[in-house]
């Protein structure tokens, strides 16, 4: 039994007539009474009185087509969702980032809301060395890693270009100098996150080749209040770039170059090589190409090979 059969019997149950319902469904008459015989052996019951001129239903034919005109509907209901779906006015984008990485997705899903109102984003915070696996295992489907992922199965686009910054608070000794060296530093103290990264690590590979202690005098789980409490004046970090572009702009906190410390962090795009990304999955990377492509700045979108 399949649709094309049931649309047929529909056809002539409701005009009474086997000639009339070739005509709706494109068909010579005497193909149209050898797919309603072959639906009759397949249901194992006559549908249509043949004694009768014009076409009365049988028992069987009656319940059939209350359960026909379901199922053609869902059908249309069918098209018409995934029609939406390619327009754009339904479906869920599932997002993966970390606290520093989905400050990018700010400036590109802002851009992504007034293109597609109707997709409804799902930014799931997670540890960047989980979000590889996530992407993989169809938890997410797409991810902001601000390392290169090693997985080969993934695509990796660099979207961001970012810098570690060294901050203090206003009325820091250091506030109003133009550069600072890493020797500087030594009597410092700190405040880090609390999660080990490639970035920490070349930091203090940085600070042990210049023989500079670094102190850690209190680690914090996020960059918010990193820089909450750097700005109360309790010391000093080193944070993304991105992350406190407000904070220097209101000058709650200083940025001073560090001339030994010069660490980019590119932000990338990743999701599955080979995947079948969801319309709202193409048309999210559009936006970001289209931002990386018109806005001044580190954006960019450049895929890596």
């Amino acid at each position: 039994m399949d649709l094309f059969q049931l649309e047929t019997f529909l056809s002539v149950a409701q005009t009474g007539s086997f000639s009339a319902a070739a005509k709706i469904v494109h068909r010579t008459q005497p193909a149209v009474s050898q797919l309603v015989r072959r639906l009759e052996e397949e249901v194992g019951e006559a549908l249509f009185d043949r004694s009768s001129r014009d076409g009365m239903l049988t028992d069987a034919g009656r319940v059939l087509q209350e359960y026909a005109q379901k199922m053609l509907n869902l059908r249309r209901e069918a098209r018409a969702s995934l029609e939406e779906l390619r327009q754009f006015q339904r479906g869920t984008l599932v997002l993966a980032a970390n606290e520093f990485t989905s400050l990018y997705l700010l400036r590109v899903l802002e851009d992504f809301r007034r293109f597609c109102p109707m997709i409804k984003i799902a930014v799931q915070r997670s540890l960047a060395s989980s979000i590889s696996e996530q992407i993989l295992d169809h938890t997410a489907e797409i991810g902001v890693l601000s390392f290169r992922p090693e997985d080969s199965s993934l695509v990796s686009i660099v979207v961001f270009r970012d810098e570690l910054v060294f901050v203090v608070p206003p009325g820091h000794p250091l506030a109003k100098s133009k550069i600072v060296n890493i020797r500087q530093l030594g009597a410092e103290s700190f405040i880090a996150h609390n999660v080990v990264s490639p970035y920490r690590l070349k930091v203090l590979e940085a600070f042990k080749r210049h023989k500079t202690p670094l102190n850690i005098g209190v680690e914090m789980p996020t960059i918010e209040a990193i820089k909450r409490f750097v700005a109360a004046g309790n010391g000093v970090a080193l944070v993304p770039g991105i992350a406190v572009g407000p904070e220097l702009a209101r000058g709650e906190l200083i940025a001073i170059p560090v001339k030994e410390l010069k660490l980019e962090r590119k932000l990338r795009i990743v999701y599955r090589k080979g995947g079948q990304l969801s319309h709202a999955g193409r048309a999210f990377l559009k936006v970001a190409e289209s931002v990386g492509s018109t806005t001044k700045g580190p954006y960019s979108f450049q895929p890596e090979k």
